[in-house]
């Protein structure tokens, strides 16, 4: 089946004898069992839920993994992801990461002798260099945020595993519509679900995707025993969210591609960061490795008081941390979504505290770059 078609066609209630068409919510704690000493497919909410079962294999199908995970946030996933680590080991990522995931590397798992270094994942030689014996996980976004770089997946999977490795994959910014990290080799890909698979505003959550069943065994494992697996309702809404997922991103991205032109053509926006622009180093590299560039931008006007007001003086993008929503929203990320990143890794990363993020949502492109054009002037750029 195309994708498109993946979205919506999948067994809703397995065994069900009503046959729903929506997979119900199946809002309970635990489950009668027969016997006392064996248990049924279900026990306890925290161990398995018939909704989150069905999203799970859902979203697994989608990222053409084996075992799909969900959990109560993107954080949480990443959490998990770090359990799969023992004191001792070390974590190379990417300079260029979420802010969460930052304060997480450096302030969270060190207490359990983890150590998390950080280097420049577009330059593959240099950042090979970096991998140490210690080094048991490479860790990328891809495009990252918020600069939108564009990382060669398929170079870090072949110099992670070289060296005995993991790769783990935050796809968010594409979904599974655009990208699938597992086919490039990483071996594990995850996603605040938050984001463009929800596409609402209305579900915290996180996922997991994995190929092999060893460690889908260890993801499972650590999900169970730490409690942090998504609850039903929230499933529910996911799983309502991502049948919409390929119109909704075949719109963002639309709208997305003329914003980024409008914004490349004022003369009052000094760099636009969006690898859907043909004059963009990583034009190209993103075309060979994914299905369209997303709807996420970010772009720098030479004045954190011009950024700042913006945000401020726009209407239909609304200042919000997160992105990948039906609506469109503005983020000053050295202000808000990033104030989390440790300052020696934020003065390494070179992040301009003029840069704007913008993630394009559905409205109509002409009501989006008039907003822009009209916050900009308000603003006072020049």
């Amino acid at each position: 089946m195309k994708f498109a078609s993946r979205l919506v066609s999948f067994d809703p209630a397995p065994g069900d004898r009503f046959r729903p068409i929506s997979t119900p919510i199946y809002q309970t704690a635990t489950f009668e069992q027969e016997h006392t000493d064996a248990f049924g497919e279900f026990d306890y909410s925290r161990s398995g839920n018939p909704t989150r079962t069905v999203l799970e294999k859902h979203l697994a199908t989608l990222e053409d993994g084996t075992r799909g995970f969900c959990f109560s946030s993107g954080m949480a996933a990443i959490a998990t992801v770090t359990k799969l680590l023992r004191s001792g080991d070390e974590i190379l990522a990417d300079n260029d990461l979420y802010g969460g995931t930052c304060r997480l590397f450096s302030k969270v798992i060190d207490r359990d002798g983890i150590r998390v270094r950080y280097a420049d994942a577009q330059a593959p030689e240099l950042f090979e260099q970096q991998i140490t014996a210690r080094t048991r996980m490479v860790y990328v976004e891809s495009p990252t945020n918020p600069l939108l770089r564009v990382i060669d997946l398929r170079r870090m999977a072949a110099l992670a595993h070289a060296h005995g490795a993991l790769l783990c994959v935050d796809n968010s910014a594409m979904s599974p519509y655009l990208q699938n990290p597992l086919d490039l080799g990483a071996d594990i890909v995850l996603h605040s679900a938050t984001k463009f698979l929800c596409g609402h505003h209305d579900v915290t959550a996180g996922v997991i995707v994995v190929k092999d069943e060893a460690l889908a065994d260890q993801i499972y494992f650590v999900q169970n025993a730490e409690g942090s697996a998504l609850g039903p309702f929230d499933c529910f809404l996911l799983l309502r969210g991502t049948k919409t997922l390929k119109l909704r991103q075949d719109c963002q991205q639309r709208n997305a591609v003329a914003v980024a032109r409008f914004l490349v053509s004022h003369p009052a926006i000094q760099h636009v960061y969006y690898p859907g622009l043909s004059e963009s180093r990583d034009y190209e590299l993103q075309r060979s490795q994914a299905r369209g560039p997303g709807s996420v931008l970010s772009f720098t006007t030479g004045s954190v008081e011009v950024s700042k007001a913006i945000a401020e003086n726009a209407e239909f993008f609304h200042i919000m941390v997160s992105f990948g929503s039906v609506n469109s929203s503005i983020c000053l990320p050295g202000k808000m979504s990033h104030t989390s990143v440790p300052s020696k890794v934020l003065a390494e990363r070179n992040l301009p505290a003029d840069l704007l993020r913008l993630s394009v949502g559905i409205e109509d492109e002409a009501d989006l770059i008039a907003d822009l054009d009209r916050a900009i002037h308000l603003a006072g750029a020049r």
